[in-house]
């Protein structure tokens, strides 16, 4: 049977038996600073994946916020994509320009003189798709208004007309006379 390394060193007299019996006991200590250690080891493993666990945790969160948020938007675009489509009128480049700002440029489009007194009157009103301007009715462009106020380009309040009267004026047909004789 072979002997040891201590032992052979021990027969040598490169050692003392003293300094044996120190490095025995220090290997001992150590031993069982590992086996305490590994549960405290085993420990800090559990908090570090839990630790991992939860960023991991939040990070999907985040990530799931940001994707519902994406998909939101290109919800949002496509509504107002539709509102517009089913709601523009057709473009019959008539012979009066009309003016307007977007995006603190001067633009204008050709419309018939119908559609610039309606557009006046707050009757029609124009938005931008796809950096094309359509005109649709009021109603559509307050719809668009609500989902995102960036395609609306001009929405002129309604106005009274030319005799005093709005088109939605339920006495429009009752003119009042003026040669009442008191």
């Amino acid at each position: 049977m072979a002997i040891s390394l201590q032992e052979q060193l021990l027969k040598a007299g490169l050692v003392k038996e003293k300094q044996l019996k120190k490095s025995n006991s220090e290997k001992r200590k150590q031993t069982r600073q590992q086996l305490h250690s590994k549960e405290g080891v085993v420990d800090q493993n559990k908090e570090a994946a839990l630790q991992a666990l939860a960023e991991k945790a939040e990070r999907d969160r985040a990530l799931a916020r940001e994707q519902n948020k994406a998909a939101e938007t290109k919800a949002i675009a496509a509504q107002i994509r539709q509102i517009i489509t089913m709601n523009r009128q057709p473009k019959n480049n008539g012979d009066v320009v009309y003016n307007f700002v977007d995006d603190k440029k001067i633009k204008s489009l050709h419309v018939d003189k119908l559609t610039l007194e309606h557009l006046s009157l707050g009757l029609l009103a124009i938005v931008k798709l796809d950096g094309k301007y359509e005109i649709v009715p009021q109603a559509a462009a307050l719809k668009i208004q609500l989902r995102d106020p960036s395609f609306v380009i001009v929405c002129n309040e309604q106005q009274k007309s030319a005799d005093g009267t709005t088109e939605d004026d339920p006495y429009a047909d009752f003119k009042v006379p003026d040669d009442l004789m008191w």
